[in-house]
């Protein structure tokens, strides 16, 4: 029996460490908010969207290709009735102009959201605290989608045929 109970306690620790392991990649995924480890530190910026998509707090902010930051807060301004989305912008990119570009962007056909960030042509470099004027909101799928059937729909309606019966006669022979 002793061989026995000892396979049993290692596959339940086995099964045990499993889903510890589950558990710490589940929260380490940008959608749960959750992280493991040690601050992250930088700079904040913030900017503001008409649509930000499915946007999530984690997603990351990138240049040229590049990570460079990430999605830190969005939050509703229910004065401008905008998403106001703050970016947390990793130290060593303290060179980024004032005038740059934030628009959000897929990865993918498919994928996820991020920020892409085009830099503009000022001396002057975005700090603590600042914001990005110039953005361009989320293309959303469902959106261009729904305005292409609606404008097929429109078309089709007009475009019925108009006349007489197109049925082919059968004339019988005796």
């Amino acid at each position: 029996m002793r061989p026995n109970r000892t396979l049993e306690i290692g596959t339940g620790l086995f099964v045990l460490l499993g889903f510890a392991a589950l558990l710490f990649l589940t929260t380490q995924l940008p959608a749960s908010g959750v992280k493991f480890g040690r601050a992250m530190l930088g700079y904040h910026v913030t900017a503001e969207f008409d649509d930000i998509g499915d946007l999530k707090v984690g997603s990351p902010v990138a240049m040229a290709g590049v990570r460079i930051g990430e999605v830190a807060g969005i939050r509703f301004d229910s004065k401008e009735y905008k998403a106001v989305v703050t970016l947390r912008i990793d130290p060593q990119y303290n060179q980024i102009p004032e005038d740059s570009f934030a628009s959000i962007q897929t990865t993918g056909l498919l994928g996820g959201k991020y920020i892409g960030l085009s830099p503009g042509g000022l001396d002057s470099y975005l700090k603590d605290g600042g914001r990005i004027e110039q953005t361009q909101s989320a293309i959303v799928l469902e959106s261009l989608v729904n305005k292409f059937f609606a404008n097929y729909a429109s078309k089709g309606g007009d475009s019925q045929s108009q006349g007489g019966d197109n049925r082919n006669k059968v004339e019988s022979k005796k």
